[in-house]
């Protein structure tokens, strides 16, 4: 029998709230008490994943070791919990419709009328029931994305309040996640907001076994009793979450209010374990109380747009903390690069990030990055298109190869040192298309990138379409451009460097997916350190 505890994680009155956080915090509180957890997504957009959106549109696309392309979300659940996710830890409507119809066009319904209920609301529990099956988890968490009374979610929330009728109150318990605003001009907090948002959630046949308010202010008795009457909780189920200087604050501040207690007596759990947050908390003191601070340049397309490149900066705080040094990211638009001095701009970096993206706009610039970061000696990392910028820039200004490009940005080139692979080249989809999850790559034991891992074989997760072209390789060698890292089955460059240089390094892949706090990523670890060194020199 599956014995598998489900907590559903909704959020009301406004979105951007932080269900991800404190729901990561919560599965952190809980593994830390001796169970295993692991945290899904379910995204109300149409879009099958979030790999052809925009990243204005929704920050970065998140890449697992499976190649689910997913939201940003499940990088925080990888960070706080240190372990992988996978594809079935996020699901949008788009994928349980198309996996509805698909199953209407083969004739698997026998001819019922297709509708939202029974057939979405048991696509969307069979989903959220599948990590659950797998007997490797004792609690899974959900969260449902979007804010209660969008139409988007109504069929999550109906499928929620099928499964906690089937399951019992006892497995299946929801967190609703509240904003308590504080209005200045009456100085004090409004509780109508929340009441209205509990309302409408109890409209839909679920009411919430725990209330967690997001707030500026502190949350006194007084206005938890009045929350807990009004929304028909109990008084100590009501949890306050104050703005915290970090996110990773969060697991502190939830087990300081009992967060995780409140839950495992609703699952009807035990443990004698109490959470130590050790390692987590060693983090944190080194987070906050660093001895030294670098500056490093973060040069991309989509910088208006910090979220865009969350995973990289979250990697340079997990990194700053093992090098006990805060990084300050100076975010630099590449096309700005184009335009204006480049010098200025560059002026008193300690480090430099090309990062990466898709497309010609911009390019010109993160090839100026590169070409400032080689010529002055600054520690460069360059991931996926800044590895493949990387070597251009090396082709046309080392080996004089002036008309160097990526078949990306001219199909015709003459000299393509960055080109299409060969598997993709009849692929005219784009979605899902790429290559996309863990992949391995063997290091050469005489370079900067095998000091930095301290082993020959690595599995990194990528996500292009273009790669190193192997035609050039020899004449790059020998002009100084090392391939120091290649994919043992397919010969694919993955790592390319320059031994002269003090710290010059370009990934195919994308290291910044892998870092957590406990297991922060050893090339950021590395290029934070050689960052560093060039600050004191």
């Amino acid at each position: 029998m599956n014995n598998t505890k489900y907590v559903f994680v909704t959020g009301g009155v406004t979105s951007s709230l932080g269900k991800g956080i404190v729901g990561a915090s919560l599965a952190k509180l809980l593994q830390e008490r001796g169970y295993s957890v692991t945290i899904q997504k379910l995204d109300p957009y149409i879009n099958i994943d979030p790999g052809t959106l925009n990243p204005y549109e929704h920050g970065e696309c998140y890449v697992t070791d499976d190649g689910a392309e997913t939201d940003l979300d499940l990088g925080h659940y990888e960070r706080f919990l240190n372990i992988p996710t996978s594809q079935a830890n996020n699901v949008t409507t788009g994928r349980i419709y198309q996996s509805v119809i698909n199953k209407e066009r083969k004739g698997e319904f026998l001819g019922k009328t297709v509708q939202v209920i029974p057939h979405i609301t048991d696509e969307i529990k069979h989903r959220i029931q599948l990590l659950g099956n797998t007997g490797k988890f004792d609690i899974v968490i959900t969260e449902i994305g979007g804010t209660v009374g969008d139409i988007e979610s109504l069929p999550y929330v109906e499928a929620v309040r099928q499964l906690q009728w089937e399951m019992g109150e006892d497995n299946a318990i929801v967190i609703h996640l509240t904003l308590v605003p504080y209005l200045a001009a009456a100085g004090e907090l409004k509780t109508k907001p929340t009441q209205h948002s509990v309302k409408m959630l109890m409209q839909s046949g679920v009411s919430p076994n725990v209330l967690v308010c997001r707030s500026e202010h502190e949350i006194n008795d007084d206005i938890k009793r009045k929350l807990a009457l009004f929304c028909n909780v109990k008084k100590e189920n009501v949890i306050q979450s104050l703005d915290a200087e970090t996110i990773y604050d969060v697991p502190n501040l939830m087990f300081n209010e009992g967060l995780d207690k409140v839950v495992l007596d609703k699952l009807n759990l035990s443990s004698d374990k109490q959470p130590e947050l050790k390692q987590w908390n060693e983090f944190v003191h080194k987070h906050k109380n660093p001895k030294h601070t670098v500056e490093i340049g973060l040069v991309g397309k989509y910088v208006e747009l910090h979220d865009s490149y969350k995973s990289i900066t979250e990697a340079f705080i997990h990194a700053g903390a093992a090098n006990e040094t805060k990084v300050k990211v100076r975010w630099i638009h590449s096309e700005s690069l184009e335009t204006k001095d480049v010098e200025k701009q560059l002026a008193g970096l300690n480090g430099i990030l090309v990062a990466p993206g898709f497309g010609d706009r911009g390019i010109e610039g993160k090839i100026k990055a590169v070409q400032f970061a080689r010529e002055n000696n600054i520690p460069f990392l360059g991931i996926c298109l800044g590895m493949q910028m990387a070597v251009i820039e090396f082709s046309r200004n080392v080996l004089g190869l002036k008309d160097a490009i990526s078949t990306e940005m001219d199909e015709n080139a003459a000299n393509p040192v960055i080109n299409l692979m060969a598997e993709q080249k009849d692929v005219t989809e784009k979605g899902g298309t790429m290559r996309l999850g863990a992949w391995d790559c063997e290091l050469d034991k005489n370079s900067k990138v095998y000091n930095a891992y301290q082993n020959t074989n690595i599995s990194e997760r990528h996500r292009h379409r273009y790669e190193f072209n192997n035609d050039y390789k020899a004449q790059l060698e020998t002009a100084g451009l090392r391939a120091t890292g290649v994919n043992p089955k397919t010969g694919l460059v993955e790592i390319v460097e320059i031994d002269t240089h003090p710290w010059f390094v370009g990934v195919q892949y994308h290291p910044e997916y892998k870092s957590t706090v406990l297991n922060p990523h050893p090339l950021f670890v590395d290029f934070v350190k050689a960052s560093l060194k060039n600050s004191k020199s």
